[in-house]
């Protein structure tokens, strides 16, 4: 199975799901989270900013946005990733995905209008998602403890390290212009806020969202580590059944 960012998505809304009904409210995986305390103060900074800022502005902008522009926006920001993917196919060894990256990046920046419309996709073009951390894992470097980032959210600590060379490897961050490049770092964002609406709403039932979404988090990382065929996760799979055992 390939990865697309659309498919990212819809798997980080269906895990919030699968944890919130199973693993999410017991599991105690202290060993992947030993600093659990620290992580869910930042937790907690983090949720208060987004309900007094981060999350009113992306309702707005839902709101008073007409479909067909968010879908550009979308589509936009989507198409900045492709290069830093590209890079990241290549140094996994999956050259096929790394030119496939290229001929999408190339079609949506020239026929697709700097990529607001997604022309590629429509061409049969398959769009990749792939980051450093994903190369970092494939290349056998550990995912380290469970790390809750300021602002950025659920990382590993391999992850988190890998944050410097996917910031350089987005080609917004080395345009000239900072009046524009700001503005258009806003508008990303709050696109990338819009489209956790509807994972959210998994969280609403959770007696510990912190956890729901830390177990959430981890299993979606695992499955795009592994191109979505992961090895089974033997203590996830014993966490449920003692779970139905106790009900």
């Amino acid at each position: 199975m390939q990865k697309s960012s659309t498919h990212s998505l819809a798997l980080l809304t269906a895990l919030l799901s699968l944890a919130a009904c199973a693993s999410g409210e017991h599991s105690q995986r202290v060993e992947s989270d030993p600093w659990e305390a620290l992580n869910r103060g930042v937790y907690v900074a983090n949720d208060v900013l987004d309900r007094a800022i981060f999350k009113p502005v992306a309702t707005g902008y839902y709101k008073v946005t007409p479909r067909f522009i968010r879908r550009g926006v979308a589509n936009f920001s989507d198409n900045l990733k492709t290069p830093r993917s590209a890079v990241n196919n290549f140094l996994q060894a999956k050259p096929k995905q790394g030119f496939s990256d290229i001929a999408r990046f190339l079609l949506n920046s020239t026929i697709g209008v700097a990529g607001l419309f997604d022309v590629a996709s429509a061409s049969g073009l398959e769009m990749y998602n792939e980051d450093f951390g994903q190369t970092l894992a494939v290349w056998g470097v550990p995912d380290g403890p469970y790390v809750y980032l300021p602002l950025l959210g659920p990382q590993t600590l391999r992850d988190a390290l890998a944050l410097p060379i996917d910031i350089l490897s987005d080609p917004l961050i080395h345009y000239d212009n900072s009046s524009v490049r700001d503005k258009l770092y806003i508008v990303r964002a709050i696109d990338l806020r819009t489209r956790f609406f509807v994972a959210e709403r998994f969280l609403e039932d959770s007696k510990d969202p912190y956890i729901t979404v830390r177990e959430s988090y981890l299993q979606s990382r695992r499955f795009l580590v592994y191109d979505g065929d992961p090895p089974e996760d033997e203590d996830f799979y014993e966490d449920f059944e003692d779970e139905i055992e106790e009900d």
